[in-house]
């Protein structure tokens, strides 16, 4: 019989929270602006793009370590926060002063103009400060990758980052000497039990196991799954919907491995993106530029690679290259699992091979054999943190005569699902890895991808764009980019 717990519990700053009566869709910021009283998180956007109500959460990982990590508060659910500790801006300095190493640079190089963005910065900055106190250029680009200046003041911002050290050291700082404090306090808040509260549309559930996950789901097959709650968050902070009841997968250890078996790599629906990056580009070194240009970091750190792939959506980053190297998903129904190509699992738009009460519960990709090519390119408006307009992704092998023995390409963003380009795929194979091979594969696209018009692309963007990317594959492929790169230049 599991356990069954009626509150939530984390600490917030440095107060112990107990809640027994709170909305399944109580997000994390009203919860922090309206409930506590701590207006330094601002709402800018809703839906986690703009970065301006970032905090810090930290959880222990598997091995009973304490992580901290920037999530945007405004698509954060209450029931995420179960046995975490919750940082906001207020817990950095006492109201008397002093300010933060953080706020201090900030304050001398001039990094706020009307100040709105600013606490959401400061957060972000802190979090990069306390893993990399000297970072170089890239990293301050990549950890300020989810928060929006809406008054250009990022060069002063960038200069403020790279000074914080001057003020003072990350050993310092309250998060490093409380944590041993935090991380009892945490261990014993995690008892393991499976945790109930509210009822009908207002009920959350935090399932105790993958077993427990498979019960639960299996009696209510009409709530909610929530892992990161990326996109699930603007389903209720953009488009109102009641989605409750909410069952909260994103802390169960049993979906948060990720290693390799044999020759493939298996992941575990709850591995976020950030989690996932070290050992997908061990794997996979073509999927570095595109594992950084997913969303921001805040998302990075709360998204997943099985959310991506459960919710079906025709432009997500990850099933594109997930189904060119031959991916499997695997799916769980009370305890009855079934495994079926990634390909096979998007069915049309809005729908996927999933029984009710059926959930993703790892996908599984084959490691790429030597000597295959493979790449994939993201296409969007904004370089950082945007939807793909188009995503493709390529995978040939060549027999020892130049020509295609075997060829995938998968695309999002071309159709109502994820999808395979076979008419692409049966044009290459057999033919000589040239110039002339690649231009009647190219001629293939529109037996393959009507795509549609919408705001980030027009459908004859989206045809020549993906055409042109299969250019780009064999002129990498061959070395002929790098070569026509330096005539250029």
């Amino acid at each position: 019989m599991t356990e069954i717990r009626t509150t939530l519990r984390f600490i917030l700053n440095g107060q112990d929270i107990v809640l027994s009566d709170v909305p399944a869709t109580r997000t994390l910021l009203d919860y922090l602006r309206l409930d506590c009283g701590l207006k330094g998180s601002k709402e800018g956007c809703a839906e986690g793009d703009c970065g301006a109500c970032t905090v810090l959460v930290g959880k222990l990982d598997a091995t009973g370590l304490l992580a901290y990590e920037t999530v945007t508060a405004c698509i954060t659910f209450m029931g995420q926060l179960d046995s975490a500790h919750v940082v906001t801006i207020e817990h950095l300095s006492p109201p008397e002063g002093p300010l933060h190493p953080v706020q201090q640079a900030m304050v001398d190089y001039h990094g706020s103009q009307c100040g709105f963005c600013t606490p959401g910065i400061v957060m972000s900055l802190y979090a990069l400060w306390m893993r990399n106190p000297q970072p170089s250029g890239k990293a301050v680009e990549t950890s300020l990758q989810g928060n929006l200046c809406r008054c250009t003041g990022y060069k002063s911002i960038f200069n403020a980052a790279r000074a914080i050290s001057t003020y003072g050291r990350p050993e310092t700082d309250t998060l490093v000497t409380e944590r041993d404090s935090i991380t009892a306090r945490l261990k014993a808040l995690k008892d393991g039990a499976r945790v109930e509260l509210g009822s009908g549309k207002a009920r959350i559930i935090l399932p105790a196991s993958v077993d427990d996950l498979a019960t639960v789901y299996l009696e209510n097959p009409g709530a909610t799954i929530v892992s990161g709650a990326t996109d699930v968050g603007l389903w209720v902070t953009k488009f109102m919907r009641d989605i409750g009841p909410l069952i909260f997968i994103g802390d169960i250890a049993g979906l948060r491995d990720i290693g390799r078996e044999g020759d493939r790599l298996v992941i575990g629906a709850g591995v976020t993106y950030t989690r996932a990056r070290a050992e997908m580009v061990a794997a996979f070194p073509q999927l570095a530029e595109l594992w950084d240009r997913i969303a921001g970091e805040q998302i990075r750190n709360r998204g997943t690679i099985g959310a991506n792939i459960a919710n079906g959506s025709p432009i997500g980053d990850t099933p594109p290259p997930l189904i060119a190297l031959g991916a499997d998903v695997t799916l769980n129904r009370g305890g009855v699992r079934r495994t079926l190509p990634l390909e096979d699992f998007f069915i049309a738009y809005g729908k996927q091979d999933r029984q009710a009460g059926e959930f993703v519960e790892s996908v599984s990709v084959p490691l790429l054999p030597e000597g295959e090519h493979f790449a994939c390119y993201k296409l969007s408006k904004r370089r950082d943190e945007d939807i793909s307009s188009a995503c493709g992704a390529f995978r040939v092998k060549l027999d020892g005569d130049g020509k295609v023995a075997s060829a995938r390409v998968a695309f999002g963003g071309m159709a109502a699902t994820p999808k395979r380009a076979k008419a692409v795929e049966a044009a290459l194979v057999g033919q000589p890895w040239t110039e002339a091979g690649i231009a009647a594969a190219v001629a293939a696209f529109p037996t393959d991808y009507q795509p549609l018009t919408d705001m980030r692309a027009s459908a004859e963007y989206r045809l020549t764009a993906a055409q042109n990317l299969l250019k780009r594959f064999f002129l990498e492929t061959t070395g002929r980019a790098e070569r026509l790169v330096r005539e250029v230049a």
